[in-house]
């Protein structure tokens, strides 16, 4: 456990030797899994995983205590890599981030581009404000049965994309309500899921846990409420910031959480980069053609 202050201590484990990387999980709010080791050779990597503020193993967890919240923004994130460093004497490190950890990879490398090796991002989000109207909004037009559920939750807010921003704030503040709390993280959770096929109460899911479910819709809608206290398009805007840090990006074509389009920008504006487009629509980086991309990546900076 990392002691980070302002009441957060962190959890993180290594496994492995040789080059240090270190894995920045989704969400915001999902936490580390032992797959995350499986994305490295762990004859050549001594791989780093962290659980961020509010969730997994970290202390408090958003799921038992509302304080976890509280000293938990996207700076605070960025400052906990730095003191995880510093704490473990890395000079750099290459970083992998999936989805949500994609977006806290790029932020990390803009503010530390001498701390960074190379980067290796799956699933890529950028959060974006119109990354965020997609994902809570307008993929609702592919998906109107979850979507009709995702919005009756919050009947307040109409069902128009627009009001996204409005919906994500609606479902925080019944998160922070212990009268209404576990219905909206089911209600989350169930959209989440939904759109990918899945079901929140499949055997093996995590999503199955409700205090899971709870934890990670409390610190997800969180940050997305605040558009994770970043200026819209800020990872874009100061792309030139980690130009020259190699990146690999891999990304499905049809991924339904994050729109081709926000990776396919930044690979255009960033010279040392490559984008990997897979076929289908896995997004998550466990997926069986995520790992087998991403292993490929990683080999390949190891070679």
């Amino acid at each position: 456990m990392l002691n980070v202050g302002q009441g957060h201590r962190l959890w993180f484990e290594q496994a492995g030797r040789g080059i240090d990387a270190l894995v920045l999980h989704g969400g915001p709010g999902s936490g580390c899994k032992p797959g995350h080791y499986d994305l490295f050779d762990l004859t050549r990597f001594r791989v780093t995983l962290l659980d961020q503020r509010g969730c997994g193993r970290s202390t408090p967890n958003a799921a038992q205590d509302l304080t976890a919240l509280d000293h938990n923004t996207t700076v605070h994130l960025i400052s906990d890599i730095e003191s995880l460093r510093t704490h473990l004497d890395i000079d750099a490190w290459t970083i992998f981030g999936g989805s949500w950890g994609s977006t806290l990879a790029m932020a990390y490398a803009q503010a530390h581009p001498g701390r960074v090796r190379h980067l290796v991002l799956a699933g890529v989000a950028t959060t974006a404000t119109r990354d965020l109207k997609w994902l809570y909004g307008d993929i609702g037009n592919i998906f109107p049965e979850d979507y009709d559920a995702f919005c009756t939750h919050v009947p307040k807010i109409s069902t128009d994309p627009a009001d996204t921003p409005a919906r994500i704030r609606a479902y925080a503040t019944r998160l922070r309500d212990p009268n209404t709390a576990q219905a909206a993280a089911d209600a989350w959770c169930a959209w989440e899921t939904g759109i990918f096929g899945g079901d929140i109460n499949a055997p093996g899911s995590r999503f199955a846990d409700p205090a899971f479910r709870l934890g990670f819709a409390r610190v997800v809608t969180h940050y997305f409420s605040h558009d994770a206290w970043m200026e819209d398009d800020q990872l874009l805007l100061n792309v030139r910031k980690m130009a020259h840090i190699p990146g690999t990006m891999i990304h499905s074509r049809f991924d339904p959480s994050c729109p081709l389009r926000g990776p396919w920008e930044l690979a255009r504006n960033w010279p040392a980069a490559t984008l990997q487009v897979l076929g289908g629509t896995a997004h998550s980086a466990l997926d069986a053609e995520m790992v087998t991309a991403i292993r490929a990546a990683t080999d390949a900076i190891a070679g």
